[in-house]
């Protein structure tokens, strides 16, 4: 690797314009912030680290792109800022379309990332809508410039003759909720970053999603999955969540509970990168 993370930090992305479906994702970071901080949760993570008053734990606060053609650019060259610092991502979005400017900021400082996605979808598609940045397609643009070495999968439950095709073409390692159990997840070799879509989760367990797609991850599945990556964890980001069609906080909690463990598995291997 290129780069040495000494720190890792929660970054929000309130952007939503390549919603293919509905708005509202735009507004998760704040409301996911405001759980963090409502007192309902304590600041320990399930593997032992504690955020509060961790100096390795930073809040670098929100990027907003000033006009929705330049949300790469802006995106990435914020991104790549901290990067060049040492600082590590824990991103908040938005839609999912804002995984493709931060893996272009990624690839600009390590070398052989390997993508654990967790998702409902692929997304995969070529262009849909006629939008080739769409939130159904960030990760056929990021494996056409090979700004990873490898795409893992998991949890996936809607595809279509295109998706597949696209699959087969990037060469995804895909597995599908059909064929999901606990363990499955492969070993990688090198860094891995995560991207982490709120509706690759059941309904069940998160409503606060535009794209609901029962059948899926349960929240301790989501987890477990966290706990079990056994190589670095250099960057992840938590997406889709819509606070327009969350239930009680539902979802908001659970998202605030994923930051939490993502931070406290980015942070245990500080020590490894």
């Amino acid at each position: 690797m290129d780069n040495k993370i000494k720190n890792v930090g929660l970054l929000g992305l309130p952007f939503d314009h390549n919603s293919s479906f509905a708005r509202g994702p735009g507004q998760a970071p704040k409301v996911i912030r405001d759980c963090l901080t409502s007192g309902s949760l304590n600041t320990g993570t399930e593997n032992g680290i504690e955020l509060k008053n961790n100096a390795n734990w930073l809040d670098c606060g929100d990027v907003k792109s000033q006009a929705p053609e330049h949300f790469v650019g802006d995106i990435q060259r914020a991104c790549s800022s901290f990067l060049e610092k040492g600082t590590g991502l824990l991103s908040l979005g938005g839609d999912h379309s804002v995984t493709y400017p931060i893996l272009r900021a990624y690839s600009e400082h390590f070398k052989g990332i390997n993508i654990l996605h967790i998702d409902a979808h692929s997304d995969l598609y070529d262009s849909f809508k006629g939008n080739k940045l769409s939130n159904a397609c960030p990760f056929a643009r990021i494996m056409e410039e090979s700004l990873c070495t490898r795409l893992v999968q998991v949890g996936i439950r809607t595809l279509n003759a295109h998706q597949r095709q696209q699959a087969e073409k990037f060469n995804v390692e895909m597995i599908q909720m059909k064929d999901w159990h606990q363990g499955l997840i492969p070993h990688f070799s090198g860094p891995v970053y995560l991207s982490l879509d709120i509706d690759g989760i059941d309904p069940a367990f998160a409503p606060g999603v535009s794209h609901r797609e029962p059948g899926g991850l349960s929240s301790r599945e989501v987890i477990n999955i966290i706990h079990q990556i056994q190589s670095p964890l250099i960057g992840a980001d938590i997406v889709e969540f819509n606070p327009l069609k969350d239930i009680d906080n539902i979802t908001a909690q659970l998202a605030a509970k994923l930051v939490k463990e993502v931070a406290g598995k980015m942070l245990m291997d500080l020590s490894s990168i």
